[in-house]
């Protein structure tokens, strides 16, 4: 088993609204964070809700490449993901289940960046998180997820 650990939680109340930090958030099947956009069913679209959109996740090691490698001011809040990580690969976990604190989750899809995210943010965004944007997940399990928190695989 490969264990990561939880080093930062946002939430968006708003479409294009920014991001906030929480150090706690309740994880629930079929809704996705508490106070998120599309927990509370304000995610855009309808065609961009379903179960890929519950919680996206980054890792912080990600973060940290594209401001040292691509030389872009970056934060992880600017990501737009709901949970950094740190010490966990998740492009592997697509498929697969695996717990973020209290919350059993399924990797649904890779949280590939697009136009929309580099509109948000700075120009250079896109390119430099080719691949390394993060992983769209599903909740099967409630629960409660907090910084800190281990990542089981």
């Amino acid at each position: 088993m490969s264990r990561g650990k939880v080093e930062a939680i946002f939430i968006g109340p708003e479409r294009e609204g920014p991001m906030r930090s929480v150090e706690s958030v309740r994880a629930v099947s079929g809704r996705g964070l508490e106070g998120d956009r599309y927990w509370q069913g304000d995610g855009g679209r309808p065609r961009k809700r379903g179960p890929d959109r519950e919680v996206t996740l980054i890792e912080a090691e990600a973060v940290e490449a594209v401001r040292r490698d691509d030389e872009i001011p970056f934060e992880a809040s600017e990501s737009r993901r709901n949970v950094v990580t740190r010490g966990v690969a998740l492009n592997h976990l697509v498929g697969r289940e695996f717990r973020v604190g209290g919350a059993l989750l399924r990797g649904v899809r890779l949280c590939e960046p697009c136009g929309h995210l580099e509109k948000l943010t700075r120009p250079g965004v896109k390119n430099a998180l080719a691949h390394r944007g993060g992983l769209r997940a599903q909740v099967l399990g409630d629960g409660d997820v907090r910084v800190g928190d281990a990542v089981d695989v």
